[in-house]
């Protein structure tokens, strides 16, 4: 992902590998097509479309590739995705979010659970961890645009939560409907973003010994190798 804030960390990607940079667009050109499907086709009027385009040019996915998979998304196909979140903890009690786009509920929650159960976790209900996240949108640019002081004004005058200095970003917060809004706000004062995206935030950080983040790490990783799943958010950092 781009950004190194801390929240990036939550959302553990790895993007050392062309096969991993390769599955990584399939996700993303897959969400870019749902939202064109679900929505409007024109990305000024359809807000979930404007995000996936961003998160594409973040992730630096090429123009050719999201122009196609817009246009995927007119083609006479019967298939019907749907969004479906997954929670449940993994060794040390961490918290664990699984965003799925998913065209066959059963053979994603198979997927899901069999991962959980195979790195020493367990699935479990909807809502059975989310209530230790915050559910917010986080815009993100480059520490180039501006000084810190001027970031706190800012942040202020677009009605942000919160922004967070780390390393050579800032990172905007908001809840989770004012995303499109702020991120309007924001672009026009900053220029354009470094990403912009709907996120589940931990209100507390867990502390886990290396031996359980290394089987934490492996069942993320084997959690995004699964072509269904979208997203990962954890409640503790990792040392990658």
């Amino acid at each position: 992902m781009a950004g190194h804030s801390k929240w990036a960390n939550i959302q553990h990607r790895k993007g050392r590998q062309d096969a991993v940079r390769s599955k990584l667009f399939s996700k993303i050109s897959k969400e870019i097509t749902v939202a064109a499907k679900m929505g409007d086709p024109d990305v000024d009027k359809n807000p979930r479309l404007r995000l996936a385009v961003k998160e594409a040019r973040s992730n630096s996915v090429p123009k050719d590739v999201i122009e196609r998979a817009i246009k995927k998304s007119q083609a006479s196909d019967n298939t019907s995705y749907e969004d479906i979140r997954y929670e449940g903890y993994a060794l040390g009690g961490v918290a664990i979010i699984v965003e799925a786009l998913t065209d066959n509920r059963n053979r994603t929650a198979s997927n899901v659970r069999s991962l959980f159960v195979k790195y020493g976790g367990n699935l479990g209900e909807t809502g059975s961890v989310s209530f230790m996240f915050d559910r917010l949108g986080v815009v993100v640019f480059q520490i180039s645009v501006g000084d810190e002081e001027k970031m706190m004004e800012l942040a202020i005058e677009v009605n942000a939560l919160d922004v967070e200095t780390e390393n050579d970003t800032y990172s905007f917060f908001c809840n989770d409907k004012s995303l499109s809004v702020m991120t309007d706000d924001l672009e026009q004062k900053l220029g354009e973003c470094e990403l912009a995206k709907l996120i589940w935030k931990p209100k507390n950080y867990l502390s886990i010994s290396s031996d359980q983040q290394n089987s934490l790490i492996k069942l993320i990783d084997s959690l995004e190798n699964d072509d269904d799943v979208q997203n990962v958010y954890i409640n503790t950092t990792l040392n990658t």
